[in-house]
């Protein structure tokens, strides 16, 4: 019989309301399992357990006829996001001790929604990388080879997802933040398209590059996990798209996306840098099982290529002027001054004419793409890398240029602000995971979920699970095993 942590975060809930599982069960176990793994994985920066106890006796003295599908499930909050009254670093020791006095309008969203944080996860210092490597926190680690870096910024929550301490997380995207983690730990990290999902109540939208989104093990699972994130929110600077009828879940459950032409291209966009074959084959195996669901596969230019990198660097610097209190400048790590060192650099003139630059290089790369409904590539340039390989012995210009090779696809659709998702399609020699890129038009999110499911359904499932899953014992908590309930 399956243990709670087997179960998606849908079936957990679907056990809550058969009432062979309650949240508080669910959260005793999936505390016990953070306690054991959580350091070894890297996941937390701040775990919350007697918060997390009160949320699931609130949870299971909840009305019934109000409960969503993911009511009583535990979850976790990337430490890059407010949440008031809880520790929150933003990955710095600069902010070590920073509680927030209010909640991001994504934590009210979970909270409404019944689900329980546990606390928060790791990610890189004020989100400037795409491993999860600070002085607050262990590094995360990827479950499936603990050599390994987890990714970043939302690092500690695809840690945790794959690790089996939660069974979905909050996470963020402005670089490819979700989508990065997911494929290097076998998950669906998913990217909405801009607008979706508030970034309120604080802040100005960052260009509109970062956006919330959801880590999960299967397609479903983050679907209804985006439903709980996309609730309107006054005065957001970009208006969202409508929502699709029955929401993101009823899309992923019918995986009925119609006829579609898919644009097939593996050459990287922001770096001129070869791509390991093992990315290639997962993009190869991934437009198979397109074409064999009826779909048009095309091969396509890259929408935009490494010429283009200068314009993205210089926002990137810009991006890391987040409010930093003067006397604690010298507590940040060596990239994340170099990058604040030379934003200070940049005139506004100069943001201005590069931004407007970028726009007309997306512009002409939407053209070269337009005949397409959704566009395939890696989302990576290597299926892996160790802890420590982007920072050990490298000056900050190393390790910058060495992220930007490593990921020279994900950001350009953070640009764009269309929906992308990391689908773990393929597996190296060594039985590591493998993501593919897909990407759809901008507010057709609906579609790009209905294609994940569609590919996840023909593919035979994701839901696979590192050897840590089951390295911590555990009796089942209602002493006859939980059963599994269709998606």
């Amino acid at each position: 019989m399956a243990e709670p942590h087997d179960l998606t975060a849908l079936e957990q809930a679907a056990a809550i309301a058969r009432g062979e599982l309650s949240s508080v069960d669910l959260v005793e176990h999936h505390l016990r399992r953070v306690d054991a793994l959580g350091d070894t994985v890297g996941a937390f920066v701040t775990v919350t357990p007697e918060q997390a106890r009160a949320a699931a006796r609130a949870a299971d003295a909840s009305p019934t006829d109000r409960r969503g599908p993911l009511h009583g499930v535990p979850t976790a909050i990337k430490d890059l996001t407010l949440t008031a009254g809880v520790r929150t670093t933003f990955g710095s020791a600069a902010f070590a001790d920073f509680v927030p006095p209010v909640d991001a309008d994504v934590v009210r969203f979970i909270r409404a929604a019944g689900l329980v944080s546990l606390g928060k996860t790791t990610t890189s210092e004020l989100g400037c990388s795409l491993y999860s490597e600070t002085l607050v926190a262990p590094p995360a680690r990827n479950p499936w080879a603990l050599a390994n870096t987890a990714g970043g910024s939302s690092g500690g929550a695809a840690a945790a997802v794959a690790a089996g301490l939660v069974p979905v997380a909050q996470g963020s995207d402005g670089g490819g933040s979700l989508r990065i983690p997911a494929s290097l730990c076998g998950l669906v990290g998913y990217k909405p398209s801009r607008g979706v999902v508030s970034g309120g109540p604080l802040g100005f939208g960052a260009f509109g590059l970062p956006t919330s989104g959801p880590l999960g093990r299967t397609v479903a699972d983050v679907a209804a996990f985006l439903d709980v994130l996309a609730e309107p929110a006054p005065g957001e600077p970009y208006l969202p798209p409508p929502p699709p009828p029955g929401g993101y879940l009823a899309a992923a459950r019918a995986a009925e996306p119609g006829r579609l032409r898919i644009g097939r291209f593996t050459a990287p966009m922001l770096a001129d840098e070869p791509v390991h074959p093992d990315c290639v084959a997962a993009v190869h195996r991934a437009a198979a099982l397109l074409a064999a669901a009826g779909h048009e596969v095309v091969e396509v230019p890259a929408p935009i290529g490494p010429q283009v990198w200068p314009l993205f660097e210089i926002v990137w610097y810009v991006l890391a002027l987040a409010p930093v209190p003067p006397q604690r400048e010298s507590e940040l790590l060596p990239l994340t001054r170099f990058l604040r060192t030379r934003a200070a650099e940049i005139s506004a003139g100069t943001l201005t004419a590069t931004l407007g630059e970028i726009q007309a290089q997306v512009r002409l790369g939407a053209r070269r793409t337009a005949g397409c409904d959704l566009l395939l590539c890696p989302t990576l340039a290597a299926p892996q890398a160790p802890v420590g390989w982007f920072t050990q012995g490298r000056t900050p210009e190393e390790d910058f240029d060495r992220q930007r090779r490593f990921s020279p696809y994900c950001a350009v659709f953070n640009v764009t602000g269309q929906p992308s998702v990391s689908l773990p399609v393929g597996v190296t020699a060594e039985g590591l995971p493998v993501g593919v890129l897909l990407t759809g038009r901008y507010g057709e999110d609906a579609r790009l979920i209905a294609t994940a499911a569609q590919l996840e359904d023909s593919s035979g499932g994701w839901d696979r699970h590192p050897a840590v899953w089951r390295s911590v014992g555990s009796a089942n908590v209602n002493g006859s095993g939980v059963g599994r309930s269709p998606r």
